[in-house]
């Protein structure tokens, strides 16, 4: 009796590749490209941060330069010879300055100078509300050195005449004109006067240059 041949084994299926290990190795490729892009983009935050500091910075000494530059031109605006200048209750205008006189008053009557006199033309206009009495002895004047020079209410008198400001009450609206005499050392420039409504106001500066 023969028997059939027996059938060939079958051929064992192919084994499937794993492809866990490669998804994973991507995404370990993802996430190293992500933090190198987070740290490239940290550092150009940081240069913009350090660039907005920069500007900030330079902001910062343009003001200060601009607010120098203002407190120069307020400086240099200070009021002059012809310029209404106030002190609380006051406007003085100076018009007038006169130095090298070495006597004022007659040959009989009069005040000699130390040095030599310095006449001052000022106008003086009471724009308050009440009387208010100029005090010529308040008034200072300066030269270049800032030394200060105080009025002589002596010699004032005898070149005032009838328009004395020593001690001159002034009603609201009015106006009393006269000269301030400053005696100081011969050949000596004032540059400044420092006129005052009283004796403890805080005054205003007129150039006299």
């Amino acid at each position: 009796m023969t028997y059939p041949p027996n059938p060939a084994p079958a051929a064992a299926p192919a084994k499937r590749k794993r492809k866990l290990p490669w998804i994973a190795g991507g995404a370990v490729a993802l996430v190293l490209v992500g933090c190198v892009a987070a740290i490239g983009g940290g550092g150009d935050d940081a240069a913009t941060t350090a660039e907005g500091g920069s500007a900030t910075a330079a902001q910062r000494q343009t003001e200060k330069a601009e607010t120098t530059e203002t407190k120069e031109e307020k400086k240099e605006k200070a009021p002059g010879i012809g310029d209404r200048a106030r002190d609380g209750k006051f406007e003085f205008t100076v018009s007038k300055v006169k130095c090298g006189v070495g006597k004022v008053g007659s040959d009989l009557v009069g005040e000699k100078a130390q040095g030599e006199f310095c006449l001052i033309d000022v106008k003086v206009k009471n724009i308050g509300k009440e009387a208010q009495t100029f005090a010529d002895s308040a008034q200072k004047a300066f030269d270049a050195e800032k030394v200060e020079y105080s009025v002589d209410s002596a010699a004032a008198i005898y070149v005032n005449g009838e328009s004395q400001l020593f001690l001159e009450e002034i009603n609201p609206g009015n106006t009393a004109k006269g000269k301030l005499i400053f005696d100081v050392p011969a050949g000596t420039k004032l540059t400044s006067l420092e006129l005052h409504d009283s004796i403890f106001s805080g005054g205003v500066t007129v150039s006299l240059k």
